[in-house]
C-alpha cells in the first residue's frame, strides 16, 4: 500500500525492479503533483538548463527514466520536438504519453541492454533515475552506446551516491577507455528543497567518443 508521506522514500526503498516497477505504478497517476507541489522538484529544469547549451533543436532525444514526462515537457517548451521516452514503469509512461510531446515511447530497464540501435540518439537526459536501487553505475555503458560520437549524456547524481555507488569509478574508467569526456558539471544543488532539503544533486554533461 502506499504511503500518505514519504513516497519518495518508499519507492527508494524498493528491494528490486519488479517491487520498484510496481511502486511508481501505484504513484504514477499523483508523482507530479506530489514532487511539483510538496517537493519543489527542481531536478528537470536544471538538467534540461544544461541540454540546451549542447543539443540544436532538432536532436534526437532520449529521455531514460522519463516518469511522468516532466523533463520532456520542459525540453517541448524549449522547441525540442524528437523526444523518446524510456521508462521502467507502464503506468509512469502512459502519464508520459498523455503530455502528447514523446515521438515514442518505451517500456525498458535502465541497467539492462536497451532495445535501442548504437548510436541512435544525438543526446540524452536521464534525471533522478541514476541511483543505487534505480539504475546502477553501470546503466551507463547503455547511455554511451545510444549516444552518437559527439553527442551529449546530460544527467544528475547524488554527490554521496557518486562518492560511494561505484559511479566515480565508472565515470573514470568510461573516460580512460576513450568513451566520453567531461564537459560541465554544476555545483551541488537541493533537489527537493521544500520535501527533502537534505537532498542534493549535481547534473553532469558529457560528450560521447
Amino acid at each position: 500500500m502506499m504511503p500518505e508521506e514519504n513516497k519518495v522514500q518508499w519507492v527508494y526503498s524498493s528491494r528490486n525492479n519488479q517491487e520498484l516497477e510496481e511502486r511508481y505504478d501505484q504513484w504514477a497517476s499523483e508523482y507530479e503533483a506530489d514532487l511539483t507541489r510538496d517537493f519543489d522538484y527542481l531536478g528537470p529544469p536544471r538538467a534540461a538548463e544544461l541540454l540546451a547549451r549542447h543539443a540544436p533543436k532538432d536532436s534526437r532525444i532520449l529521455d531514460a527514466g522519463a516518469g511522468t514526462g516532466l523533463v520532456g515537457q520542459i525540453l517541448a517548451g524549449q522547441g525540442y520536438g524528437n523526444l523518446t521516452a524510456m521508462d521502467l514503469s507502464q503506468g509512469m509512461l502512459e502519464e508520459s504519453r498523455n503530455k502528447n510531446v514523446y515521438r515514442e515511447l518505451h517500456q525498458m530497464v535502465m541497467g539492462e541492454p536497451l532495445d535501442f540501435p548504437t548510436g541512435a540518439f544525438d543526446a540524452v537526459i536521464s534525471v533522478g533515475v541514476l541511483t543505487v536501487g534505480h539504475a546502477p553505475a553501470g546503466s551507463l555503458d547503455e547511455l554511451v552506446r545510444v549516444t552518437r560520437p559527439g553527442g551529449h549524456i546530460v544527467f544528475t547524481l547524488r554527490p554521496d551516491v557518486y562518492e560511494t555507488g561505484g559511479f566515480k569509478e565508472k565515470h573514470a574508467a568510461l573516460e580512460a577507455a576513450g568513451k566520453w569526456q567531461l564537459v560541465e558539471t554544476t555545483e551541488q544543488f537541493q533537489t527537493l528543497p521544500k520535501g527533502e532539503p537534505d537532498v542534493y544533486h549535481q547534473v553532469w554533461v558529457y560528450r560521447v567518443g
